[in-house]
């Protein structure tokens, strides 16, 4: 019995092992020297999500992949990029899911569509109760 325990309790603490213990990217905390640039990089970063930790953003995260993202960000800025082309490359490079700010398409349509529909619904149900309660 006590060996069974022992080898559950290796089984449960195994997952704590495996966790990642990178430090965050050597170049994560470089800022760019004009302080134009690093505001313009700072507003990006924070409408894009970190992808590993996903409830993030790439400012916030000490993720490496973050901090990949971070510098590539700054790069591409420095370099005389517009923020709105580099948050498209990354879309295109990662998915839809690294932005905050979703575009209304096909396949994101219901994220808008739904809570709309969920609003009206529970109005017209409101509506109908209170007309019964008079």
């Amino acid at each position: 019995m006590k060996k069974l325990l022992l080898i559950l309790a290796m089984l449960l603490v195994t997952p704590l092992a495996a966790q990642d213990n990178l430090p965050p990217a050597p170049f994560a905390y470089q800022q760019l020297e004009d302080p134009e640039l690093e505001a313009m990089a700072q507003d990006l970063m924070i409408t894009l999500r970190c992808l590993k930790c996903q409830s993030q953003s790439i400012a916030d995260s000490d993720a490496p992949m973050a901090g990949d993202m971070r510098h590539q960000v700054r790069t591409r800025i420095a370099a005389g990029e517009e923020p709105e082309a580099i948050r498209e490359w990354l879309i295109q490079r990662y998915g839809d899911y690294v932005s905050y700010q979703p575009r209304v398409k096909a396949s994101t349509w219901p994220l808008f569509a739904i809570p709309a529909l969920l609003v009206l619904g529970a109005i017209l149900v409101l509506r109908g109760r209170l007309r019964k309660a008079k």
